[in-house]
């Protein structure tokens, strides 16, 4: 029997950064860099990060999903699934969106985490939506979020001047509106180079060409220059692809949301393109690169803002540790 056809609604969203601001100046002071440097390279200006010893994803996670539970009078009962899109739980077991949904009053929703690095909440509002549409769930929780302050060794000054903490969220529900929703979606991966960003707990696990980096064990490792390049193709690459297959032109989107990896790779894409600046929303400066948080924050933070209008297509934008990459077209 074929499912009747439904639509998916974005319902609302929320967001939770933490309080503690870590700018610039401060870096300054325990390593050796500068403000101006650390600018130039990546437009960051400051970034937030958690007190390690009373928060972390978890309660980055939960807060931002209360946040839009709030925002859209969401009865918590009534969600059939969360995902949260993670790569610093606290532990594997239980999952980060298990004691979430418990904390807030989910049950007996499924729950389940989702690793892609920096393009989770992108790959877990998709596999939502095809949840929902496919008529498996009615109401669906997703949560992106990363405590990168966690899992950083601030002794490495080329990684760790570029991340922070933050959690983004999105309610969806089924409509009867079948136009509704993400009308393209693309998630792909490529394992092949996955030593270009990594996080190894075991020794045995660092491949022979890393053995002499000095970074600690369980803290995040990256060739800069290898992913540099990777992300600007990439990038280029994928909203090319999104607004070719799904027929929609650049002066129809209302808003690229894309991850806020570095303002050089953003600028790369904005150029090539020649996408409107005004439609690329930027907030690295002020919130760092905060992995799966990244592109739920932007999303909250325009909705809010009132830039993401009804029945104009929005497009998202990510790539991340894996190496993985997605986009996806919604029609809000």
């Amino acid at each position: 029997m074929t499912a009747p056809a439904r639509g998916v609604r974005l319902v609302g969203t929320g967001s939770a950064v933490p309080e503690r601001v870590l700018s610039n100046d401060d870096l300054v002071r325990i390593m050796d860099t500068s403000s101006e440097w650390i600018e130039q390279r990546t437009g960051i200006l400051e970034r937030r990060i958690v007190d390690p010893r009373s928060a972390g994803t978890y309660t980055l996670t939960r807060d931002a999903l209360r946040a839009a539970i709030e925002a859209t009078g969401t009865d918590p009962r009534s969600l059939d699934m969360v995902i949260v899109a993670t790569c610093t739980g606290e532990m594997t077991c239980p999952s980060v969106a298990c004691r979430v949904a418990g904390a807030i009053g989910a049950a007996p929703a499924g729950a389940f985490d989702l690793v892609a690095a920096c393009s989770g909440f992108v790959y877990a509002i998709s596999v939502a939506d095809t949840l929902v549409r496919s008529g498996r769930s009615r109401r669906v929780a997703v949560v992106g979020c990363d405590a990168m302050s966690t899992v950083v060794d601030y002794d490495d000054r080329s990684v760790s001047i570029l991340f922070g903490d933050a959690a983004g969220a999105a309610i969806l529900e089924a409509d009867d509106d079948p136009s509704v929703g993400c009308i393209y979606q693309r998630l792909q991966s490529d394992g092949s180079d996955w030593r270009s960003l990594y996080m190894p707990r075991r020794a045995q696990d660092i491949p022979a060409s890393d053995a002499e980096n000095p970074i600690r064990l369980g803290c995040l490792r990256m060739n800069g220059r290898e992913v540099f390049r990777f992300a600007v193709t990439k990038f280029r690459e994928v909203i090319e692809d999104a607004l070719a297959a799904s027929g929609v032109a650049v002066d129809d989107v209302s808003q690229f949301i894309c991850h806020q990896s570095n303002i050089r790779i953003i600028d790369a894409a904005i150029e090539r393109l020649g996408l409107p600046r005004e439609k690329v929303y930027v907030n690295i400066d002020r919130f760092g690169n905060s992995s799966a948080g990244s592109v739920g924050l932007c999303l909250d933070q325009l909705w809010r803002a009132g830039k993401l209008p009804r029945g104009k297509p929005m497009v998202m934008v990510a790539f991340g540790g894996g190496l993985t990459w997605a986009s996806n077209v919604w029609k809000v």
